[in-house]
């Protein structure tokens, strides 16, 4: 049996990017993280969350590389 595609509630997407579930409670709040609700649940894709990890790690170094 695969793992599910979808990630439910901020401690099965804290468990998996190593956060803690209220880091992922708040970039959350702030629309930051690619989440989306079904009902009252955060959820969010495992591919989405790797897409905008990436994207975090190419913003750090394009900024290292303006410093």
């Amino acid at each position: 049996m695969t793992e599910p595609e979808v990630l439910t509630g901020h401690k099965a997407i804290a468990r998996f990017l190593g956060l803690t579930p209220r880091q992922v409670s708040w970039h959350d709040e702030q629309g930051n993280m690619p989440t989306f609700r079904i009902g009252r649940t955060v959820c969010a894709r495992k591919t989405k969350l790797l897409q905008w990890l990436d994207e975090l790690e190419e913003q750090a170094k394009a900024k290292k590389k303006e410093g």
